[in-house]
């Protein structure tokens, strides 16, 4: 006989449900972490069916609540729960498409290649999931951007008749997202700033993956939060959904502080062994304590994936009621808001399209051709403010090197965003890379444009948080400037040297390294009309000339990753081929040799990304294969230039760390000019 919702408690059976439908995933899977899913179903169903204003049948309607699972080895917490929520499919631009978003196959499937529900949540997989967790600490760090996102969007949106942002964010975390240095950087920005939007669910478990946490983890985080400027509150039994209620209640009556909830959880809650509790954390139950935890529910034990009946419609009476009307609520204040606001309300639309506004490049500068030149990151700091006050949701700042890093917007109106004055578009993340590259993705995530800056070398921090933005397909954006040994006397430890070619090496980030100010100026213009990939803008420190368009091609060729600098007549004996501050060195090389009597091809590859993407007819028309004389230069390891340069291909370069003096007594030391390029040509 069917268990139906009128034989107990709704929401008991509601919540030991999650916890069944995530046993049987991982047990069917053989693979993955049943045992917090299991502890912390309680609180899933606390935000989702009785806090969040979160409608299942529109979740990218922009003023819902959102939910983070930071913890992403739990993900079938968050599957079970969005599938029993009834979260409806949509397409890319959010519109329901009359499925379901999880279904209970995709369930069934858990972790095998096909299925919605992989191993780690991710963005875009499926509606509900609002951003790829997995690696610890990246989730809340994700959170406090879109916090930050929610206090701008209010600060310069809403008015005093009409409020169309006012959500709050949650995140669930573990003892393990807590340990990563990222959620204290982000966790000290939030505290600074004053974020009362946020709030982060500690699951304080006491259990890794080795065991207890006493084995290296004795913090008390609680005095820690405090100390970082959090509202901090306890509920002393994750089970206790009533003490969870009023803690949340708390959080809400916060108004100057973001806040932090310590639920004391037992890792699987219900397993019969519980004192194997790093093995429910870490691996499958076996379908023997599966079943004898079913039991302690009053759950049929051999039956697999069982969703009582009664369960979804307690759900959709909760959350989806409550849900629907929010949002119609939102929706109804969105049609009045266009009307009273049209200029603003453009800019919305455009920004829910994931669209840049109309003449968002009409004054990006063309740059004068000049011998001495300039360096690009001065020319950056002009494209980029020539952008920004064009599109008004673009938003970002440096780790404490805006001056260096000309990454300040300085327009009329950009202002500062500051505690409790949250209306300017200039963030300072304090020295905090790998927070900054979290927090910039959660901008985007929210439908901003996120950029964030440093000098390229402290890429080595924040690598992590610019691989999610590729694997989220996110437009954030990394200006990195002090980019080669071209940084001169701060020596090896702040002179980049395999950093292109690690950032090269993720997949679908764009990395831009242009060639003079107007190359900046046109992979700036090429990286904004890209709205579903990450770039990186490696700029220098020193002066570089500003090519005579008249002369050599239009910088236009940026758009297509690398194009011909200078030609000659028929085919060339030898291709040069440079990028960045080195580019003028290819160009000095081919007029040497030029002048002796050589068929020169100048290509100039700003970004090899892009290039590699161009059809087979075009890279060969830039590189015919027939010339096999090619020679590279770059202030870089050789590595990702072999592609381009051949086997018979001369490269020249770093094949160690740099050094300290002054930057061209640098390159001059390790060999890095024109000469070195002629000289490899005719060899």
């Amino acid at each position: 006989m069917p268990m139906t919702a009128t034989t107990t408690d709704n929401q008991t059976l509601a919540i030991d449900t999650i916890r069944c439908l995530s046993m049987d995933a991982v047990q069917t899977a053989n693979s993955g972490h049943p045992g917090t899913p299991m502890a912390l179903a309680p609180i899933a169903y606390q935000l989702f069916q009785n806090t969040m204003n979160y409608d299942p049948a529109k979740p990218h309607w922009p003023g819902r609540d959102r939910f983070v699972l930071s913890c992403g080895h739990a993900s079938m917490l968050l599957y079970s729960t969005l599938h029993l929520i009834g979260v409806q499919a949509t397409d890319r631009y959010g519109k329901p498409t009359g499925g379901e978003s999880i279904s209970l196959e995709d369930i069934k499937n858990f972790r095998q290649i096909g299925s919605v529900c992989a191993g780690h949540p991710e963005f875009a997989e499926a509606a509900g999931i609002e951003t790829t967790t997995g690696p610890l600490g990246a989730g809340v760090s994700n959170s406090v951007g879109m916090a930050m996102a929610e206090k701008w969007l209010a600060a310069n949106y809403n008015t005093d008749d009409l409020t169309l942002f006012n959500y709050n964010t949650y995140a669930i975390c573990s003892d393990g997202d807590l340990m990563e240095g990222i959620a204290t950087e982000a966790a000290s920005v939030a505290g600074h700033l004053k974020l009362d939007n946020l709030c982060w669910l500690y699951d304080d478990n006491n259990i890794t993956i080795e065991g207890d946490t006493e084995l290296a983890f004795s913090e008390d985080m609680g005095k820690k939060f405090e100390g970082l400027g959090w509202n901090v509150l306890h509920v002393d039994d994750a089970n206790d959904v009533e003490a969870l209620g009023k803690a949340i209640a708390k959080f809400q009556a916060c108004g100057d502080k973001p806040t932090l909830i310590v639920v004391k959880s037992i890792i699987g809650y219900g397993a019969p062994n519980k004192q194997n509790t790093h093995g429910a954390h870490g691996a499958p139950l076996g379908w023997d304590e599966v079943a004898l935890a079913k039991k302690s529910y009053g759950l049929p034990e051999d039956e697999k994936f069982y969703v009582p009946e009664g369960v979804r419609k307690h759900f959709a009476e909760g959350v989806g009621k409550r849900g629907a009307t929010a949002s119609s609520q939102w929706e109804d204040v969105w049609t009045k808001y266009q009307a009273a606001e049209p200029a603003k309300a453009a800019e919305l639309k455009a920004m829910f399209a994931g669209e840049l506004p109309e003449g968002w490049d009409k004054d990006i500068p063309v740059f004068e051709a000049d011998a001495k030149g300039d360096a690009t990151r001065n020319s950056s700091g002009k494209v980029l403010n020539a952008i920004a006050k064009n599109v008004p949701f673009m938003i970002g700042g440096s780790a404490d090197l805006a001056p260096s890093n000309k990454s300040d917007l300085k327009f009329e109106g950009a202002g500062e965003f500051l505690p409790r004055q949250y209306k300017g578009r200039n963030l300072h993340f304090g020295i905090r890379e790998h927070a900054m590259s979290g927090i910039a993705n959660g901008l985007c995530l929210s439908g901003l444009r996120g950029y964030a800056a440093t000098f390229f070398v402290f890429t080595d921090y924040m690598r992590g948080g610019m691989r999610l933005s590729s694997i989220m397909h996110q437009p954030t954006m990394y200006i990195l400037t002090h980019d080669s040994i071209g940084v001169g006397e701060d020596g090896p430890t702040h002179q980049p040297v395999e950093h292109l070619t690690a950032c090269r090496a993720i997949p679908g980030l764009n990395v831009f390294r242009p060639g003079d100010s107007n190359e900046v100026a046109e992979c700036y213009r090429t990286a904004m009309g890209i709205n579903d990939h990450p770039s990186a803008f490696v700029l220098s420190r020193q002066n570089m000339p500003t090519l005579d368009r008249s002369k050599y091609a239009a910088a236009s060729g940026c758009a297509r990753g690398g194009y011909i600098l200078s030609d000659c007549e028929g085919t060339p004996d030898v291709i040069l081929m440079g990028s960045g501050s080195e580019l003028y060195m290819a160009v000095d090389a081919g007029e040497q040799l030029t002048a002796q009597g050589k068929k020169v091809r100048v290509v100039s590859m700003p970004c090899m990304d892009i290039f590699a993407q161009q059809d087979a007819s075009y890279i060969n028309e830039v590189l015919p294969p027939e010339v096999t004389n090619r020679v590279a230069i770059e202030a870089g390891i050789q590595m990702c230039w072999d592609r381009w340069i051949g086997s018979q291909g001369k490269f020249i370069g770093m094949h160690s760390f740099g050094a300290s003096g002054p930057f061209d007594a640098v390159y001059e030391h390790f060999g890095i000019n024109a000469d070195a390029v002629v000289k490899a040509a005719l060899s």
